[in-house]
């Protein structure tokens, strides 16, 4: 395709665009958008060398090396020069072109980064004005998002703050907030306001702060507006210590403490109360005239540290400054616990004005440390002990039994599909059905015996000095506790529970231990059907460690290559011919050598890796179908899809990527279902069956007749294929029921315009049985096993 053929295309192109002989590096085709940026006629531009353009030396020296190496990809800025003797600055992209005339040409597309830069110029010059302004202001100003990210400060900010020079070189918002809290001399109080000001983005305040340093700020908060809309906060601080200390005490009280949720007191030097705010008259239960001209120290006591007063008087006398936990009491004779600080106020020179009392009362938070500590030892929803307790207790029942030479039991209990009843009715439902089976359990045992909840609907029973036979017996009312009905919200429904037992010592020596090997007993009665009880024996251990081990040998065989397909051929029963075939999957196993599916499908399906297993397989049969037809023998794969895959809400995307990543046609590619598939939701499976169609992926129903089989979803499904399971194949010549079964699958196929494939066929006769019913295709011994790539490559050739 030579240069002229692209002119059209060119010409509707919104970017200046030139087509550049990568022999010649002339112009021979080029677009208005070109000549347009350039000021050029398009008639001069055409034939023009395209380094007559260039306005830099770097782009002059680009060109001559674009003639000598060729074309990479390549996408810069750089600077042209128009007719009118002008410089334009573009963003320049160019990429090769097919010509069949010889090599690619060379497409140059640019853009006008002009007003850009321009823009780019403006916005600098702004931001310079802003800074300026920010820094000339008489407050310090510090600038902030709506989440509290620091956006900007001046100067006067660090300095007021006496922010260290650490923080004034490198952006760290959190080690600036944290600085800014360890400043003040109530950081809680500090933390409640900041809170509030930043959940309300619209507020408007203004507030003093007082700083350990004795230096007092006025803080004005208001919220940043960009087009009617809040996008963050300016905060500026002024220096008001000496304003403070000069003003009315009462417009002092009323200004600066007020409006504090904590008691706030202010003395003279010598530290009789002048004024208090209203929390201080709350917390003391008296008005402000009894505490009027008091000693500020004989508000309070501290049962601990009966010389308090004297750290106190040295504190401030040295530091200015003391912080404490006191006692107060109120005329009921009833005390309060309080943190207390206390600043001395200063003027310029260093001469105490006042002092500062700052009162919190700490029974809220005495009284969160209580309910921590019980919750540090329980379980919150069901008030039943947790791990800790648990651990406590078993831990002195290990002690007791080393001594005695008694034992315990370890039961470790599990809801069966409790997931269901969470995912349909909710969580807040879950958690109430929690609290009834933990009040049934509960009454089964002893009061020596612990229940602990470890979280979800698992939970751990410790019995106190029991034996198999105890713990048996405690098993059994357990189960019968949980299967009796429940009744939530007038909602009538039964539960069941799988519940595993390990002894001490017999069985481990620790409570990890124990909890661990009764799990694993617990596991495998929800493997042999859930709402019984087993105790634990070693050798389901074993089996725990071999499925973990197979698990992580699969995922390592993933890894290393070592998974590998055959193909099975399809065989037309009227003409012979090879029609498809099936991809089946090998582990190339170091030590074991070849491993079938039979042996590693089921622990992949329980432990998910089916998911990465199968997309492997899919793209490796799409890669070899595309490999075969690219050869000039096509031929249609089937590929197995577990149910785990079907159902990954992106998977016909995966699908349709795996056919655009190899090139292969869809109607080259079959998938094989299983029934299960198709029940476990039939709107969501026809769905996803429906849009497999659109791609042109064939759909088959393996293993049909082994599962719950419904002429409902036959006819819903676009299916197109019925695969006869091997088990009705294997005996259909010597048992007329699975030779009636056979054919009566053939005839319904049949009606249903579906194509039939009979899997297993190995003898002559089960052959000449299909050929009489009309069965359509068949794969089997009696054709070929499933053979490497290789040799099914060279049937192809030999059917061809």
């Amino acid at each position: 395709m030579n240069h002229i053929q692209w002119e059209p295309l060119l010409e509707r192109l919104l970017e200046a665009v030139w087509l550049v002989d990568p022999h010649t590096l002339r112009i021979v085709a080029a677009n208005p958008c070109a000549a347009d940026l350039l000021k050029l006629p398009l008639q001069r531009l055409r034939g023009s060398l395209a380094s007559d353009h260039s306005a830099s030396p770097q782009d002059l020296h680009f060109w001559s090396t674009l003639a000598q190496d060729g074309l990479g990809s390549l996408q810069a800025e750089a600077l042209l020069r128009r007719a009118d003797g002008q410089t334009v600055r573009v963003l320049r992209r160019i990429s090769a072109l097919p010509n069949t005339e010889g090599a690619p040409l060379h497409l140059v597309a640019m853009q006008d980064q002009t007003q850009q830069h321009q823009t780019e110029q403006q916005l600098e010059h702004l931001l310079a004005e802003l800074r300026a302004t920010l820094e000339s202001t008489a407050d310090g100003i510090l600038v902030c998002d709506l989440d509290g990210r620091i956006r900007a400060f001046n100067r006067l900010f660090a300095q007021l703050w006496d922010l260290p020079a650490t923080l004034l070189s490198q952006q760290d918002d959190e080690a600036i907030h944290t600085w800014m809290s360890g400043r003040v001399t109530d950081a809680d109080s500090y933390a409640q306001r900041l809170g509030q000001i930043q959940r309300l983005p619209l507020l408007e305040c203004t507030d003093a702060l007082v700083l350990q340093s004795g230096r007092v700020l006025e803080r004005i908060a208001r919220p940043q507006y960009a087009r009617g809309r809040p996008i963050g906060r300016v905060y500026a601080y002024r220096d008001v210590t000496e304003r403070t200390a000069i003003e009315a005490k009462l417009r002092l009280a009323s200004k600066v403490f007020d409006s504090s949720l904590d008691a706030i007191f202010i003395t003279d030097p010598q530290q009789r109360v002048l004024v208090c705010n209203p929390a201080a008259e709350r917390l003391t239960g008296q008005p402000h005239a009894a505490l009027a001209q008091c000693e500020a120290a004989g508000l309070f006591f501290s049962p601990t540290r009966p010389d308090w007063s004297a750290d106190l008087s040295l504190q401030l006398q040295q530091q200015g400054y003391w912080e404490g936990e006191l006692w107060h009491r109120r005329p009921d004779q009833s005390a309060l616990a309080l943190h207390v600080s206390w600043v001395v106020l200063r003027d310029a020179h260093g001469q105490a004005l006042n002092t500062l009392l700052f009162a919190k009362d700490l029974s809220e938070k005495l009284a969160a440390q209580q309910r921590i500590e019980q919750l540090a030892y329980t379980d919150a929803l069901t008030g039943l002990p947790n791990r800790l307790t648990l651990t406590e207790r078993v831990g002195h029942a290990i002690r007791v039994a080393q001594r005695s030479g008694s034992g315990f039991a370890v039961m470790f209990l599990d809801l069966d599909r409790f997931k269901h009843i969470n995912d349909s009715l909710g969580h807040l439902f879950g958690d109430k059905v929690l609290i009834e089976i933990a009040s049934r359990l509960q009454t089964c045992l002893r009061q020596t015996d612990t229940l602990c909840r470890l979280g979800g609907d698992e939970f751990v029973i410790h019995l106190h000095e029991a034996d198999a036979a105890g713990a048996e017996i405690t098993a059994q009312r357990l189960i019968e506790a949980v299967v009796q009905p429940v009744e939530i919200e007038g909602l009538y429904f039964n539960l069941s529970c799988s519940l595993g037992i390990a002894l001490y010592p017999d069985d481990g020596a620790s409570l990890d231990e124990l909890i661990r090997l009764s799990d694993t007993a617990m596991y495998e009665v929800k493997e042999r059907g859930k709402g019984h009880y087993r105790f634990y024996r070693p050798e389901m251990n074993a089996n725990l460690l071999a499925r973990i081990h197979l698990d992580h040998a699969l995922r390592e065989g993933l890894r290393a290559q070592q998974f590998l397909l055959h193909y099975q051929p399809r065989i037309d029963l009227r003409s012979g011919q090879l029609r498809s075939c099936e991809a089946l999957l090998r582990w190339q196993d170091p030590e074991q050598g070849l491993v079938l599916p039979g042996e590693f499908i089921g622990v992949a399906e329980e432990t998910g890796f089916i998911v990465a297993l199968g997309d492997w397989v899919l793209d490796s049969a799409v890669q070899q179908a595309a490999a075969w037809l690219r050869a000039g023998t096509p031929c249609p794969v089937a590929v197995n899809v577990s149910a785990l895959q079907f159902h990954q809400a992106d998977w016909v995307a995966r699908v349709a990527r795996a056919l655009n990543a190899h090139a292969l046609p869809a109607e080259l590619l079959e998938l094989e279902l299983t029934e299960s598939i198709l029940i476990r939701d039939a709107d969501e499976a026809l769905e996803r069956l429906l849009a497999l169609r659109n791609l042109g992926v064939r759909l088959s129903l393996d293993d049909f007749g082994t599962g719950y089989s419904s002429l409902t979803y036959l006819k819903r499904f676009p299916l197109q294929q019925l695969k006869i399971d091997r088990c009705f194949i294997a005996t259909m010549h010597s048992d007329p029921v699975d030779a009636a079964i056979v054919a009566a699958i053939i005839q319904m196929g049949q009606a249903l315009q579906m194509e039939v494939v009979a899997e297993g066929v190995e003898l002559p006769e089960q052959h000449a049985r299909l050929q009489a019913l009309g069965c359509d295709q068949f794969q089997g011994f009696l054709c070929s096993p499933a053979v490497p790539p290789d040799a099914f490559g060279q049937l192809l050739r030999q059917a061809r």
